[in-house]
Parts: C-alpha cells; structure tokens; sequence
C-alpha cells in the first residue's frame, strides 16, 4: 500500500464513508480530499458548508449514522423555536427559515466559520482550523476559495440553488439542467494537492453536483486529463440505482445513461481506470468498451471493514 501523498474528489455522504475507509486503509495524513463548494449555502447569517462539514464530522466519527449528515444525538431547539416567529415574518423574507435544518451543536460550526470568513481569512484557511479543532488527521481542502452556486434548472420552479432543490424540494422533482455560476478558481492549496498525488481517486460521489462543480473550475479537467493514468473513479452506480440521493435520476433526466457504463463514458476523458461492485460485474466489457480498466470489487460501504477493503483496492490499482 502507497505511503505517497494522496488526492480525494469529494462531496457528499459516500465521499465521506470512502474517505473513512482510506484513513484505515494507510495513514490518513497522506489523504487529502478536495471537497465541492457548489452546495454551500447562507442561511440565517451563516456560511454553511454542507459537503466539507459531512466528510468532517464522518472523519471525526461525530456523524449521525441513521442520517448520513449533522451530529449524533443532536438536539433541534433553535430550529423549533424559529417557528415563532413563522407568523410575523414578511412576504419574501427568508428570515426564520425553518426547511434547512441546522441542530443546536452543529450551529457552533456555522457561526465559527462565518466570524473567520468575516475576518478575512479564506476558506482554506478556516477549514484547516475546524479539521484541527477535531483531531482529524486527514486533511480537508475545499475546492474553491471563491463562491460558486451549483443551480438546478426545473420547468416547475424555474432555478433552484443547490439546497432548495435538494432539502426544501426533497430532490423529488423533474430538473432540465444543472449549471455553475460564478467565477470561481481552483483554490492554490487543491491545485498543489491535485498536482503533487501520486494517486487521484474521484470518490463514489454524484458526478452531476458533487464532482460536477470541481471539474466546472477552470483547468482541472486538463489537469485531470494529464495525470488519466493516474485517476481512478468509483462508482456511485450500482446495479442501476444510486445508494443514496437522486445521482441516477438526475443522469437520466439529463440525458445520461445511469449504470455503470454510463459512469465509463462519463469518466473516461479524465480517468483510466472504474471500480465497479461485484453486483455489475457483467458489465465490465462495456466498461472498457467505453475506455476504462474495470476493476470489480465490493463497493456498497454498509460497514467501516468493507469501505477500508474499497479504499484499499482502489489505492492498489
């Protein structure tokens, strides 16, 4: 097993479990995952980073494990108590916005980051704080120091940040296309990381909205392309289906196929290699038909042990 430094695209609740895994799989200070911004939100006042606060509190083994995100044993006080004020608020206003659930605990996260940022120092910066302030070894970069929204396109609702699609709507509406606004730049520290691995892993992540966003950044996809031999992706698809959020109806309502010859062609430009689970093994030919290595292995990560063994197979490869 490498002891080299490696580089983790990341975002979300599967990124979280494989990044848990990697950090039993050889020594967590040579991971450094670069986390999607595209998801992150204000609310209440607060910059609320979504992606970098669910592979944080996984890492630090804080994580609610029924729900995959926030704190274990969390209480919903100050969520609850806002809707006093529900009656009162204006037409238009998003004050007291009682959808987007913050628990009590997790708040303290939100208002420290917001009181940094506010000082000036940049997100990179304030991330490798929080991650320091829960003794966790592996490192967490967040791919942008610069605002970029993830906005998805509906013909019900018309534009949707990322969160009102996702939390507010249950991501249980049809969407037409998902783009990327702002001007946002591959942050100095991911580029180093990105540059410097000796091994790049695209995590089993949605490749629409978490992965998505870091590829949008100017260069990275040339970056990714020039280092193909070393990129290798897992998954999010297996026998069909996502295991968790809406990867595989947001590909087919764009157009995509979602199995995992679909990740191939997906993934392909800037990967040589897909792990795939033992449930699509049959369709390793297509695999490769569509220009990747297929490696089959378990990847449904029910258990700590088995996102270990996944994490191990894809740093072998």
């Amino acid at each position: 097993m490498t002891t080299e430094p490696i580089a983790v695209l990341a975002g979300g609740v599967g990124a979280a479990r494989y990044l848990r895994g990697a950090a039993r799989a050889l020594p967590p200070e040579h991971i450094t995952a670069v986390v999607n911004t595209g998801d992150d939100w204000r609310v209440h006042g607060l910059a609320v980073s979504p992606d970098l606060d669910t592979i944080t509190y996984t890492l630090a083994e804080a994580i609610d494990p029924e729900r995959g995100w926030g704190l274990v044993d969390e209480t919903w006080h100050a969520l609850a108590s806002l809707g006093r004020y529900a009656a009162v608020r204006p037409p238009g206003s998003t004050a007291a916005t009682e959808w987007f659930g913050l628990g009590d605990r997790d708040l303290a996260t939100h208002m420290y980051r917001t009181a940094r940022l506010e000082e000036g120092a940049d997100l990179t910066t304030v991330t490798d704080e929080i991650r320091r302030a829960w003794d966790i070894a592996t490192h967490i970069v967040p791919m942008s120091n610069d605002p970029q929204a993830t906005i998805v396109e509906t013909s019900d609702y018309g534009d949707l940040a990322f969160q009102e699609y996702f939390v507010r709507h249950r991501h249980d509406i049809a969407i037409e296309g998902v783009r990327f606004d702002g001007d946002a730049e591959l942050s100095p520290r991911a580029r180093n990381v990105l540059e410097d691995a000796s091994r790049i892993v695209i995590a089993p992540s949605n490749p629409v909205v978490s992965i998505g966003p870091i590829r949008h950044l100017p260069g990275v996809d040339e970056l990714l392309t020039d280092r193909r031999d070393d990129v290798v992706a897992v998954s999010p698809i297996v026998g069909g289906a996502a295991l968790k959020g809406p990867a595989d109806r947001m590909l087919r309502e764009l157009g995509h196929e979602p199995s995992v010859e679909g990740i191939a062609r997906w993934y392909a430009p800037i990967a040589a290699t897909l792990v795939i689970d033992t449930v699509d093994a049959d369709a390793a030919p297509a695999v490769e038909r569509a220009g990747m290595r297929a490696v089959v292995t378990e990847s449904v990560m029910s258990t700590p042990d088995i996102a270990q063994r996944l994490a191990a197979v894809t740093l072998s490869k």
